[in-house]
């Protein structure tokens, strides 16, 4: 007899963040996330739930406009709308901004994701060192 085993869930591919170690002194980023593609409303829901709880509620996130594909103006996340804003960042074009009212803002570098991981890797390093 043969049988064979009912197919097995999609899996998800692992989110790619790092967070910065908590310093009292204040930082110029937060972490570096290093999504699969530009589409926020793909990428943005599995952001969103690995943040540490402490950071509270995201209430709004901001993106480079010209990087990011199109997104509503909000979107329902964990059954929580979010404040999506698209801005031309001149000054850091390569960023996500996070907001949470009432218990701050988190600045993410962006790695574009078509970064392979042997040029990802140092981008990473570098943003997360005591000097960035």
């Amino acid at each position: 007899m043969i049988t064979t085993a009912p197919p097995s869930p999609p899996t998800r591919p692992l989110l790619r963040l790092r967070l910065a170690p908590h310093s009292a002194l204040p930082r110029r980023l937060d972490g570096v996330w290093w999504p699969r593609s530009y589409d926020l409303l793909a990428e943005l829901p599995q952001l969103l739930a690995a943040l540490p709880r402490a950071w509270g509620h995201i209430a709004g996130v901001t993106v480079n406009g010209a990087a990011w594909s199109a997104a509503p103006g909000r979107m329902l996340v964990a059954n929580q709308v979010v404040r999506l804003r698209k801005t031309v960042a001149v000054h850091a074009p390569d960023t996500v901004v996070l907001l949470a009212p009432g218990h701050g803002r988190w600045d993410l570098l962006v790695v574009p994701p078509g970064t392979t991981e042997e040029a990802a890797e140092p981008i990473i390093t570098a943003a997360l060192s005591d000097r960035a």
